[in-house]
């Protein structure tokens, strides 16, 4: 059995979770992706505490909606959908290359 997480919730001061003591039971953490939590230096962290665990990592993309952490009801187009989902794997995966070039250098 693979063991699973939603990781990397927490933005600016506000904290969630407690990633550090979860990641090393690991084996997947879904980061989320900045638009219904999370922000650009959480992922970062997050992202390195995964690569200091050998933990794969997952895109948590959610709806564009930070203070109702992504739960309420928006009515949503599929182009506008797809975009933000695009948007948000498109972060992650720009953080997650960044991290890894700066640990290869």
């Amino acid at each position: 059995m693979k063991l699973n997480c939603d990781m990397g919730e927490s933005f600016g001061l506000w904290k969630l979770g407690e990633d550090e003591a979860v990641m090393p039971y690991l084996d997947m953490a879904n980061i989320a992706c900045g638009m219904h939590a999370s922000d650009p230096m959480v992922m970062k962290k997050t992202i390195e505490l995964a690569n200091q665990y050998g933990v794969t990592i997952g895109a948590h993309p959610g709806y564009p909606d930070l203070q109702g952490f992504g739960r309420r009801t928006m009515q949503m187009t599929a182009a506008e959908l797809e975009s933000y989902f695009v948007y948000q794997l498109g972060a992650l995966m720009a953080c997650v290359e960044v991290n890894r070039l700066e640990f290869s250098t």
